[in-house]
């Protein structure tokens, strides 16, 4: 038992000069997982944008229901300008009636702060 603490602590001190300290108690003491900072740091760069947009993608369908999801798909979200790509013109105009409606669905599924207005683009 002697002759393995005195190895230990020869080891100890080997290794205290190579690394030039102490070998730290618990190493991922100090560690963070990069979700605790990937939110803030997303919104700082502006680019939490891309996340309620992909959200707004999966929630369409409800939202907008299954004929208009058809005809008009999110294109692009910024500064919450949400732009729907819309394949007639028949259907912008038809969104162009409804969408009071449906920017207060939106606001309601995806918060009121994601989707500020509607803008519709035909392609």
């Amino acid at each position: 038992m002697a002759k393995d603490s005195r190895l230990a602590a020869i080891r100890r001190a080997i290794l205290r000069e190579w690394r030039g300290g102490d070998e730290p108690e618990h190493p991922d003491e100090r560690l963070h997982k990069p979700d605790e900072f990937l939110a803030a740091i997303l919104r700082l760069a502006g680019a939490s944008e891309g996340i309620d947009e992909e959200r707004l993608r999966g929630m369409w369908k409800e939202i907008a229901g299954d004929f208009v999801s058809r005809h008009a798909t999110p294109a692009s979200l910024k500064n919450g300008c949400l732009t729907l790509q819309v394949l007639q013109p028949s259907m912008r105009f038809h969104l162009e009636q409804s969408k009071a409606v449906l920017l207060k669905r939106l606001q309601e599924a995806a918060g009121p702060n994601v989707v500020k207005t509607l803008r519709f683009a035909i392609g």
